[in-house]
């Protein structure tokens, strides 16, 4: 599926969702402490989605993989900082909250990752870089692609069916 705006995206939505959640749980009584673990805690949690969006406006496959690698490290920070809280007997009564943080966040990293390696393993530049010529051979170069896995699918399919005579005839 292509994506043409990044709102579209299911692992900027997910990078939402995290930061709303932590937007709601540093709003406890735990995070009103001297000190700025909780705009820390905030910042980074926004910088997820915010990295991805950036990226993807960029128009640049090597911009966007850069950006996400940023937004990847956010995440880490996020569960670091959770990881932080966790132990503090202070914040027992968040651990429900602290658990269901770090699975998203691992989620959002993962996400993250499996995006960046695919885009890595592809020759498109970015739409930035597409003129009408190069868009026509990628898409020429796909169904070349596509072609040749059908011809090797039909043949395996083909050679699986044929069974061998053994009434002598051809």
């Amino acid at each position: 599926m292509k994506y043409e705006r990044f709102e579209e995206l299911p692992v900027w939505q997910a990078a939402m969702d995290l930061a709303r959640e932590i937007y709601r749980i540093t709003q406890d009584r735990f995070f009103t402490q001297p000190g700025d673990l909780r705009d820390q805690l905030r910042r980074a949690a926004l910088s997820v989605s915010n990295n991805i969006a950036e990226g993807f406006e960029r128009g640049s496959t090597a911009e966007l993989i850069a950006f996400l690698y940023i937004a990847r490290g956010s995440a880490g920070e996020v569960r670091s900082m959770l990881r932080f809280i966790e132990p503090v007997p202070e914040a027992e009564h968040l651990k429900p909250g602290i658990t269901a943080l770090l699975i998203k966040a691992e989620s959002c990293s993962r996400q993250i990752r499996a995006w960046a390696d695919h885009l890595q393993n592809t020759d498109i530049k970015g739409p930035r870089h597409l003129d009408e010529r190069t868009r026509r051979n990628y898409e020429n170069r796909k169904r070349v692609e596509e072609f040749n896995r059908y011809l090797e699918d039909t043949t395996r399919r083909g050679c699986e069916t044929q069974t061998p005579r053994t009434d002598g005839q051809a």
